[in-house]
């Protein structure tokens, strides 16, 4: 109701003139700074009137609950001030600027400053340049803004998730602190009640593969890296691992410890062979007994040195054929890092060495490598996999050259082909006019080919001799000029390797694409009895790369399908 004696049309005005002025004292200050201010006051603002009726419920930004609480200040934040102690070109908030540098800006280039987007209610700065002042002077205000999304943070229920946690850093006050407390490289049972209940723990004495080694309280695990640059020893061993650790890790638990057979009834002790001491300078020491020492922490002026960190760890592993591990040897590297030299890097290896067995040598792991034999072989018949001799250093030969240059005097000495190496050789031989000649080309053949050419070459270092379908066959390619009269007689045998980089660009690996083996025949004339003939028989051997030149690939544009209304270019066409 209004007032008695007062017109309907008074009531409106009144009613105007307080909503304008409710609004105008809501409107915030603004804050100015000269050449000689050196801190900016920062405007506050009042709320504006509740024009909500009675049993509307509130806006998320106006709850009562708690408000995240920022962690930077907003009104201290300068995104642009990239140059200490110097002004920054249209860079509002820099503090390293004044008025004079103000009256050569053109406009601000980072105008509101926030804090994190996420919150449903925080706080920003704008800035703005007023250029009607004289001198000019930088202009702020601090506001508060409401997310429009509504998938913003509006009650803050755990801190901790607004920072970042640091690491404590060993140091000479906490050094030993941090060794009692961390148990991220010990073996304890209680920490692995969980990882026990998810493993298929066999009954029987024997290993299967892939199944984690047991020890007396535990499993057998190596530290493994994770996303970041820390490390967990939650990984069962299988392979080597490098990381950077927070703290040293010692594996004394390891080296007075043993395996145990699946049933656990088998105990394998664990014997350390060596312990090698590096110094600064690289240089190694071995030890003479095998006990493993105790890191110490020693100062040297103006940095740290920390002795006897473990810097590498192998494990060695005899295993029958039926999977019962019977030998398990330790090796250690310890060394003396300087707090200078950060971060510190390990080196964790496990090998698995079976009991009457020799391990299959490779030319490479995949790729060949340089200066290691070709692996070779022969398909007896079709569907069967490659036949290689044991000797991989007999796989793939060519004529072997002596002092004399006699080809008969060393029969059946070969040289391997080795990778990468362009090779040559030669001998001579001696023919008579009482020699047939189809017998003496013969010779001139099993001298060229030698016992067992084969026809597939390996196109990686470790291929398998199963994968036939993967191997390289050799072309065999005889060319010969016939003349009247004449001996046909092999002179040469040509080897032609070609080969390309594979994979990634940081780390090629070198891979065999084709292999051809040309014969060449030359003429001679036949000898008249009792007359003598030497004829040179040579082999060669050229690796060719024939890589492709890298190039950087990118995707096709996408093709843009858009249609023009019918009367685009009207009225022109």
């Amino acid at each position: 109701m209004r007032p008695r004696g007062l017109p309907p049309l008074l009531v409106v005005l009144l009613s105007c003139w307080a909503s304008v002025s409710a609004q105008t004292e809501a409107t915030p200050a603004v804050t100015t700074e000269g050449l000689n201010s050196t801190e900016a006051t920062l405007a506050t603002f009042g709320p504006f009137p509740s024009t909500r009726p009675p049993g509307t419920p509130r806006a998320p930004g106006s709850s009562s609950g708690p408000r995240p609480t920022p962690v930077t200040d907003v009104a201290a934040l300068c995104v642009c001030d990239l140059s200490p102690a110097q002004c920054d070109v249209n860079c509002c908030c820099d503090p390293d600027c004044s008025s004079v540098d103000f009256s050569v800006f053109s406009a601000c280039s980072v105008p509101v400053v926030t804090g994190d987007s996420q919150f449903c209610s925080q706080k920003a700065v704008i800035y703005s340049l007023n250029f009607t002042a004289n001198p000019p002077q930088r202009v702020f205000k601090l506001v508060e803004q409401i997310s429009p999304s509504i998938f913003c943070i509006h009650i803050t229920n755990y801190k901790p998730a607004l920072s970042f946690i640091n690491p404590e850093v060993p140091d000479e006050n906490n050094f030993d602190t941090l060794m009692k407390t961390s148990d991220g490289f010990t073996l304890n049972a209680e920490s692995d009640i969980s990882f026990t209940t998810k493993l298929d723990i066999p009954t029987t004495a024997k290993y299967k593969y892939g199944v984690p080694l047991q020890t007396s309280d535990s499993f057998l695990r190596f530290p493994s890296s994770l996303t970041s640059s820390l490390c967990t020893d939650n990984n069962p061993a299988g392979q080597a691992h490098w990381f950077t650790p927070v703290i040293p890790a010692l594996w004394e638990a390891e080296a007075r410890g043993s395996l145990e057979a699946p049933d656990s009834r088998t105990k394998v002790p664990i014997t350390v062979q060596s312990v090698l001491i590096q110094s600064l300078n690289k240089t190694l020491t071995r030890r003479e007994d095998t006990d493993v020492l105790q890191p110490a922490l020693v100062n040297a002026g103006h940095f740290h040195l920390c002795m006897n960190v473990v810097l590498e760890v192998k494990y060695s592993l005899t295993y029958t054929d039926r999977g019962e591990v019977t030998k398990a040897d330790l090796s250690f590297l310890l060394g003396t890092v300087s707090s200078v030299v950060v971060p510190l890097q390990q080196k964790f290896e496990i090998h698995f060495l079976q009991e009457n067995t020799k391990p299959v040598p490779l030319s490479g792991n995949p790729g060949y490598v340089v200066g290691l034999p070709l692996a070779a072989g022969f398909q007896p018949h079709k569907g069967s996999g490659i036949i290689q001799t044991t000797n991989r250093y007999r796989q793939f030969t060519i004529l072997h050259s002596t002092a004399e240059q006699d080809c008969l005097a060393l029969e059946g000495v070969r040289t391997p082909v080795l990778f990468g190496y362009t090779m040559q050789s030669g001998c001579k031989l001696r023919l008579t006019g009482a020699l047939p000649c189809r017998l003496v080309a013969q010779k001139v053949k099993n001298l060229l080919w030698g016992q067992g050419f084969p026809d597939y070459v390996a196109p990686f270092g470790n291929s398998q001799a199963q994968d036939v379908l993967d191997w390289v066959p050799i072309h065999f390619i005889t060319q010969s000029f016939n003349r009247k009269d004449s001996c046909q007689l092999p002179g040469a045998l040509v080897i032609e390797v070609k080969w390309t980089k594979y994979g990634s660009l940081l780390n090629p690996q070198a891979k065999i694409v084709n292999v051809t083996a040309n014969l060449i025949s030359s003429s001679f004339p036949e000898a008249s009895s009792g007359n003598e003939r030497t004829i040179l028989i040579s082999t060669a051997v050229t690796f060719v790369d024939v890589s492709a030149p890298a190039e950087a690939g990118f995707r096709a544009p996408p093709a843009i399908n858009a249609r023009l209304p019918f009367n685009f270019f009207f009225p022109f066409v």
